[in-house]
């Protein structure tokens, strides 16, 4: 019999393609249960304060409304802090739904309407009367900056003396860049379902990106049991970061299944997904020095962002500008401003999607302070060694992504004046960026399990966000067992299956992939070894030559019943993965480089992005249909960073104003031209035994700052307050 042909590497349809085009995946706001009540929530208008009263009666006089919940009466829930500390939890008190009568920020939850149906809910929740004693606010960065103050995080020590190095060059840019609040908008709403058991055990459906998570956030919260909480995500419609930390409506549909013994739903609506986390607004100065040739002699790099009063959220904003280029005098700066607003969350790239902006920005700024082609002054400055750690890359094809990106682009046609290129009433501009992101891998394990039918059943406790993670998981199982794809069935979203991190930060398929081709290769060591114990005559044969299918094991042209080796029992084995010692001396990071064509009606003010060229190294690509796929959406949210995204607030009223998808503007297809895709070669067995460094947040980074280069290139007019909207535009 011949060898299953590898299917790593190849660009195979998605395993959850058929069950979300029919309609038979269901999310966590879809599953049924046996008189299932539904919850609608109740926000505050006001972003501070305390409530004085809560009147429920014409609520609970409507037929059909079943219980309101508020701080006076919910159930027992734990009184500390440390309980509410999650896996991406951020430092300080994290915020504790219903818990007392302070109000922290605009649409927080401060009650919570039970009824037989989600209408009825609804309605009954517009009679909930909420007298709130309000106090001063402040929810503008801008007007804060006195209340800044260092975030907690370690960042990298400064190297050499900016100061002097940055006085002494002939060349130099110092300029600041805006970035405003954005939201996460994911298809799917969060929703929870919490199932409330015969034997008082709760099964719950909770859209996350890590079921585990959430079921030791609930376990500690109400001080449960921790087998009588059961959490799953078969399926979950987009997150984006938005599901790393459990989100308030789990906490108020346990409470109430708790408190009712009842099962029941709580759906968020489209307003309500702007009243969690979301990306920070940040202020970004950036200071470059460079010699006569091109050459980065100081970089100083200091952001301010904004957070909640009660948590200190940090991302990596500053740290990219110690790592991409070579530099000897580099110094970075972190502040953060408390304000009465929610708490920040990780969005795709967290950090990077930011910091990038003001680097590559500033990089361009700085090429034409020196004359060089922006290409040419990032290649001169290129560097193998991640400066912040002293490491050498275990890989970094960025020249590649350059040089790849740049020939497919048309790079070379591009002149270096602005305004040199017009058609009809439309200035064209060519921009550049690149881009970094860190490669990690976290601990994992898994469980593979051979029946004597010959299917294999591996399973780990990771989400699919809709990334392709049933997929790639499935061909890494399927090569490391030396089986079909098809006689292999990947399980995923149960907190009862083996632990996995959080599904994000691009780290799924080299910690749980890690874990999988682990799992199978012991699983198949196991199976040659007792086919050799029953079977003599296979003692010599080498172990590559072995092969399942059609329930038998096969040895070239002969085959071995499975239920004979195996005995009428199933093979099963379990494995815990966890990063190499190799990758402790190096830097392990993905790049990109990304090339925009704008055109812009000066007249009108617009922005149109005609074609877009992204080439990404990120080692080996499992699958590069849904590798492209991701970077396909990376780019296209980074297109709406550049243009659209922007979550504005009334500061008068503390309060979100374009809550919806109507207002919220972010790309549709009329926005997008032409988008190809590049994935240099990039060898690497050091990053882990994959060779895989993921492609989840590579594609959004550095789109932002292309497009605001090429605008800059077509019009001569340097943009620094994203999004690059037509009011500013049409600004003199």
């Amino acid at each position: 019999m011949n060898l299953p042909q590898p299917s790593n590497g190849q660009p195979l349809d998605r395993i959850d393609g058929p069950a979300k085009v029919t309609g038979t995946a269901r999310y966590a706001g879809e599953y049924p249960a046996p008189g299932l009540l539904h919850g609608s929530v109740v926000g505050s208008p006001i972003a501070r304060g305390s409530v004085r009263a809560i009147d429920c009666s014409a609520a609970l006089a409507v037929p059909g409304v079943i219980a309101v919940l508020h701080h006076q009466n919910r159930p027992p829930m734990a009184g500390d802090d440390a309980p509410y500390q999650d896996a991406d939890a951020a430092d300080g008190q994290p915020f504790r739904p219903l818990f007392n009568d302070q109000v922290l920020y605009s649409g927080q939850p401060l009650a919570l309407v039970v009824a037989q149906t989600l209408e009825l809910a609804r309605y009954a929740g517009t009679l909930v009367r909420i007298e709130i004693d309000e106090q001063p606010h402040q929810t503008d960065l801008l007007c804060a900056f006195d209340q800044a103050h260092d975030a907690p995080v370690e960042l990298p020590k400064p190297r050499g003396d900016f100061a002097s190095a940055y006085a002494q060059a002939p060349f130099k840019v110092d300029a600041t860049y805006s970035t405003p609040v954005e939201h996460h908008n994911p298809m799917e709403p969060h929703a929870s379902t919490v199932i409330y058991q015969d034997d008082g055990s709760l099964l719950v459906h909770d859209k996350t990106q890590g079921t585990q998570n959430s079921q030791d956030y609930l376990v500690q919260v109400f001080n449960l049991p921790k087998d009588r909480v059961r959490v799953r995500a078969a399926y979950v419609g987009g997150a984006f970061g938005s599901g790393l930390r459990p989100q308030y409506q789990l906490v108020l549909a346990t409470m109430a299944a708790l408190n009712l013994k009842r099962s029941v739903r709580v759906s968020l609506t489209r307003q309500q997904m702007f009243t969690f986390g979301y990306r920070p607004r940040t202020v970004q100065r950036l200071r470059l020095a460079a010699d006569a040739q091109g050459r980065l002699q100081a970089i100083h790099h200091e952001a301010i962002a904004q957070t909640s009063r009660f948590e200190d959220f940090t991302e990596h904003v500053v740290e990219w500008s110690g790592m991409l280029y070579r530099c000897d005098n580099v110094a970075m700066a972190y502040k953060l401003v408390p304000l009465d607003v929610y708490t920040p969350l990780d969005m795709r790239a967290p950090g990077a999607a930011l910091g990038l902006i003001g680097l590559e920005c500033a990089m361009d700024e700085l090429a034409r302070q020196v004359g060089m082609d922006p290409l040419a002054l990032r290649r001169v400055n290129f560097t193998d060694i991640n400066g912040n750690e002293g490491k050498p890359y275990s890989s970094k094809a960025l020249l590649a992504c350059y040089d790849q990106g740049a020939a497919v682009f048309g790079w070379h046609r591009r002149e270096a004046r602005p305004r040199c290129r017009c058609e009809g009433h439309e200035l064209i501009g060519w921009g550049m960026a690149g881009g970094a992101w860190e490669a990690m891998q976290m601990k994992a394990s898994a469980r593979a399990r051979l029946d004597s039918e010959g299917h294999l059943w591996v399973g780990s406790a990771t989400t699919d966000i809709g990334t392709g993670t049933y997929t790639v998981m499935t061909q890494i199982a399927a090569d490391a067992a030396s089986m079909a794809v098809s006689d292999v069935t990947f399980e995923l979203g149960d907190s009862a299956l083996p632990t996995a991190p959080l599904q994000g930060g691009s780290f799924t398929v080299s910690s749980v992939g890690s874990a999988v081709r682990q799992v199978c290769q012991l699983l198949r060591g196991a199976l040659v070894k007792a086919a050799k114990a029953q079977y003599p005559a296979l003692a010599g044969e080498a172990p590559e030559r072995f092969v399942v299918r059609e329930g038998k094991l096969w040895v070239g042209d002969s085959g071995y019943a499975l239920d004979t080796i195996l005995q009428g029992h199933a093979l099963e084995v379990k494995v815990d993965a966890e990063p190499s010692a190799r990758r402790q001396g190096f830097a392990t990071a993905t790049h990109s480089a990304v090339f925009v064509e704008v055109r812009v009606d000066e007249a009108l003010g617009t922005v149109r992005v005609t074609r877009v060229v992204s080439a990404i190294a990120a080692g080996r690509v499992i699958n590069p249909k849904t590798a492209r796929s991701q970077i396909l959406g990376g780019v296209v949210w980074g297109l709406g960073m550049a243009l659209q995204e922007h979550t504005q607030t009334d500061h008068g009223l503390g309060r979100f104003m374009n809550h919806n998808l109507a207002e919220y503007h972010m790309p549709v297809n009329a926005d997008i031209g032409d988008i190809e895709v590049i994935f240099v070669d990039e060898p690497d067995d050091i990053v882990n035994e994959l060779g895989s460094k993921g492609v989840g947040e590579i594609g959004i980074i550095g789109v932002a700052a292309a497009v605001a280069n090429a605008v800059q290139h077509a019009t001569g007019r340097r943009m620094r307050d994203f999004p690059l909207t037509v009011d500013k535009l049409l600004a003199d």
